[in-house]
């Protein structure tokens, strides 16, 4: 429906109003700061442990740093602007700080998705085709891609931000928990459908098309597990492809029941919208770290060591 009976308004800052109807805000607000303590915390280490030691310069690593990377930007872009609500009770935001935080929110979004899929492309070609993986993934071929993944991500975000800037604002109130794209198109003074198409597009594309191809891909790998002769190897196979799966469910759950449940039937409220946002921004961040320092041996042998403070020696 267009918003006709709006007046445009020259606005030049919003009030973000989602946490308003929700309970115990408070304790929310350092659940949601000791969270982003330990975001920042759990990916730094794991960057600081894979560009530190030469041993870890391998496709698979430069993966995970890459996913640390993305990790602390996805949960930079929103985290700030939640605790200022809740604990500072700063609720007005400028427009292009808003414009700026939804441009690096979606851009983690979508790196985050080309994150993983890149990390299940690698791990089934680690298994499918064990004796050739080092000459099809190398560190140069790897870093390319990853590369392409960025400059795809800032060509597609730009596109969407400079839609964004461009609307007219009649009024300042965000009915969501911080800035993103579906929340300054509902504060425009304009007839938000054609928008959310876009939108429709760009969350369905991950849903339907990247999410059943790494779908298929752990089908393959799991299938080719139950091949292996050595229990050894496949028992770190294993882990390797649980660690992977538990990463990928936990960015995509969340995506499934807003983009995808609500349209078959499933009502939410704008409070359970915000809430599964919520967790949807932060919890991923939080438990990609946790996975790799736990599951992925190479990383933790090397966390324990410098915990333990024991002398690693270098690799000749």
């Amino acid at each position: 429906m267009a918003k006709e009976n709006y007046t445009v308004k020259n606005v030049d800052s919003l009030i973000i109003t989602g946490f308003d109807y929700l309970p115990n805000q408070k304790l929310l607000g350092f659940l949601i700061l000791i969270t982003y303590i330990l975001v920042l915390l759990g990916n730094s280490i794991n960057l600081c442990i894979i560009s530190t030691n030469r041993h870890l310069h391998k496709p698979m690593y430069i993966l995970i740093g890459n996913l640390a990377v993305v990790d602390i930007m996805f949960s930079t872009s929103c985290s700030p602007t939640m605790i200022s609500v809740l604990l500072a009770e700063i609720k007005t935001i400028s427009l292009y700080s808003c414009i700026s935080g939804m441009y690096f929110y979606h851009l983690g979004e979508f790196s985050e998705c080309m994150a993983v899929t890149l990390m299940a492309i690698d791990r089934l070609i680690a298994i499918r085709f064990p004796l050739r993986y080092h000459s099809i993934v190398t560190n140069s071929r790897t870093c390319l891609l990853i590369f392409l993944t960025w400059v795809g991500g800032f060509g597609l975000l730009g596109f969407l931000t400079s839609l964004v800037d461009k609307l007219p604002y009649c009024q300042p109130i965000i009915k969501y928990v911080f800035c993103g794209y579906g929340a300054l198109v509902t504060t425009a003074c304009v007839d938000p459908e054609p928008f959310f198409a876009l939108s429709t597009i760009f969350n369905l594309w991950p849903l339907c098309g990247q999410f059943p191809f790494i779908l298929c891909t752990y089908a393959v790998l799991a299938y080719s597990v139950t091949k292996l002769s050595n229990n050894s190897s496949r028992k770190q196979m294993i882990n390797t492809c649980l660690s992977h799966i538990i990463v990928l469910l936990s960015y995509f759950a969340p995506k499934v029941v807003v983009n995808l449940l609500t349209r078959i039937g499933v009502v939410l409220t704008l409070t359970e919208r915000n809430a599964i946002v919520i967790v949807a921004s932060i919890v991923p961040p939080l438990i990609n770290p946790t996975v790799y320092c736990t599951r992925t041996k190479e990383i933790r042998k090397q966390l324990v060591d410098v915990f333990l403070r024991k002398k690693i020696m270098p690799n000749h």
